[in-house]
């Protein structure tokens, strides 16, 4: 029952913020503050308890919970946890936690309705990494798309109404992709079987002729490559992180690009393995193109929420690479890549938010020499500058290392393209201290350091980030079974592959060049 009740809470908890302005201001704060940390508490639990796991269709589940939905449809309230998802969970309540800190003094109108539509856009996230019935995930991938478009029209900043715009008609056009492939796979599950249902178990072992496996994929795979999103299919991300509330950018670069990254391994993978075989080396060039693009890009830039959204087109690149290498450690690394990227990246943009309260803009030319004057967040600054990098001990580094050990087993060429990518880092992370905290000082009147409040929001966030660097084993084991499963699997369906097709999947877990 404790899932459903993670998705009750954030709902209940966003309509009650909603009402209870209506009795207090700013009582919507302490609402959406204590759903969110409820929700952490009790995810944290379930990780430090780690209950005895139930091995299903290949993979192993922490708690599962069913109930009838419409079962004329074949349609189920499905909800199951295993290490992956519990992970993704622990990064959503962490970061939502964060966003409700961060939007404390930022939101001054409408409070109630900006609580409402963050905490629905976090449960919907939630229902995203939880669902095993395939209409109730393209239920809850609406959910969070519906709020976070209000997040960005409403709180945003002078071109909201674009990039809220833009954002919108990206992701539900590639959206309305994926319910097509969603009703194809169910179509013809029924027919094959007579058996018409959306669980994802009993879909995973449908019989597709090799045309309809590749369709089927691309249907998919168009919904999670815009949310990653891959190269060239992102270029409302931009736009929609620079608009949107500090907390919007948050959610937005910590938690709605990871769900891209968890629908191609929960989805793509195990339903498609031939299909997405196949695809595997363009699909590696793309993730190495968005990589260099992404760096070069974001040394560019001028506004500073602009360059941290390039760096996440950036650092996604990694997931593509690592995701279609198809081998343990790679995937290993993109796990690792989704909760540092969430933690460092959020950071930069929290960071953007705390400097833009101060000065008013987010040009950094016309920012300089802000060290002296703001020490605590230039410690901060440099400490997830260094993180984004990837500086050893921070971890950022652990994610990009065996993401690139993992695909060097499959082309040892766009590995090295990858690496290069690294020194890219580097340099629009150098230019982000350099630019802001040294060089020529700028107007600095008025300037204050962080506050309690903004201390208490980083000092979880550097501890996390430094933990993940030193000690990253306990988050790699938590995801290691659920990986290995879906990559067994994936190799045993691919052996037998539509339409008499040589298979493509090495029993190493590679891909055959």
């Amino acid at each position: 029952m404790i899932l459903i009740w993670f998705i009750i809470i954030l709902m209940g908890g966003g309509i009650l913020a909603w009402i209870a302005e209506q009795w207090q201001a700013g009582l919507s704060r302490w609402v959406s503050l204590a759903a969110t940390l409820i929700n952490f508490v009790l995810a944290t639990v379930l990780w430090i308890q780690s209950p005895g796991q139930v091995t299903v269709a290949g993979s192993s589940w922490i708690s599962t919970f069913t109930a009838q939905w419409i079962p004329s449809f074949g349609v189920s309230f499905n909800l199951a946890l295993d290490g992956l998802s519990l992970l993704l969970l622990l990064l959503t309540f962490f970061l939502g936690l964060l966003a409700v800190l961060t939007s404390w003094n930022e939101i001054q109108y409408r409070c109630g309705f900006y609580y409402f539509n963050l905490l629905w856009v976090l449960a919907g996230i939630t229902g995203v990494f939880l669902t095993m019935d395939l209409f109730l995930f393209y239920f809850f991938w609406e959910v969070m798309l519906i709020p976070m478009y209000f997040l960005i029209g409403i709180w945003g900043h002078e071109n909201k109404t674009y990039a809220a715009y833009k954002f919108f008609i990206f992701t539900q056009a590639s959206g309305l992709l994926m319910l097509l492939a969603i009703l194809g796979l169910y179509f013809i599950h029924g027919s094959n079987t007579g058996n018409y249902t959306f669980s994802y178990f009993d879909l995973l072992g449908t019989a597709l002729t090799l045309e309809a496996s590749r369709l089927l994929m691309l249907g998919f795979l168009a919904a999670f490559i815009v949310k990653l999103p891959v190269v060239p299919f992102h270029t409302w991300l931009p736009d929609a992180h620079s608009q949107a509330p500090t907390a919007g950018s948050l959610i937005l670069a910590g938690l709605l690009l990871k769900t891209g990254a968890y629908g191609l391994i929960r989805f793509v993978v195990p339903l498609f393995p031939h299909s997405a075989a196949e695809i595997a080396p363009w699909a590696m060039l793309f993730g190495v193109i968005g990589i260099l693009y992404g760096a070069v890009l974001a040394f560019s830039q001028t506004d500073f929420k602009r360059l941290v959204a390039y760096t996440s087109v950036s650092h996604m690149g990694f997931v593509m690479l690592g995701v279609f290498a198809f081998n343990a450690l790679a995937w290993q690394g993109v796990v690792m890549q989704m909760i540092t990227h969430g933690v460092s990246t959020g950071a930069l943009f929290i960071l953007a938010g705390t400097l833009y309260e101060r000065i008013h803009t987010r040009d950094i030319l016309r920012m300089g020499g802000f060290w002296a004057k703001m020490p605590y967040m230039a410690v901060i600054a440099l400490i997830f500058a260094m993180a984004s990098l990837g500086l050893p001990g921070l971890g950022n580094f652990v994610a990009e290392f065996l993401t690139l050990i993992g695909s060097w087993h499959a082309s040892r060429v766009l590995t090295v393209l990858a690496a290069i990518g690294l020194v890219g880092a580097t340099a629009y992370s150098l230019r982000i201290m350099q630019k802001i905290f040294y060089g020529g000082i700028a107007e600095t009147h008025g300037l204050t350091d962080l506050s309690r409040r903004e201390k208490l929001i980083f000092l979880p966030m550097v501890i996390v980030i430094i933990w993940l660097g030193v000690f990253p084993q306990p988050v790699i084991d938590t995801a290691k079974q659920t990986l290995t499963g879906v990559l067994e699997q994936a190799h045993v369906r691919n052996a037998s592959p539509p339409a008499t097709e040589k298979p493509i999947l090495s029993a190493k877990g590679g891909i055959h060049e």
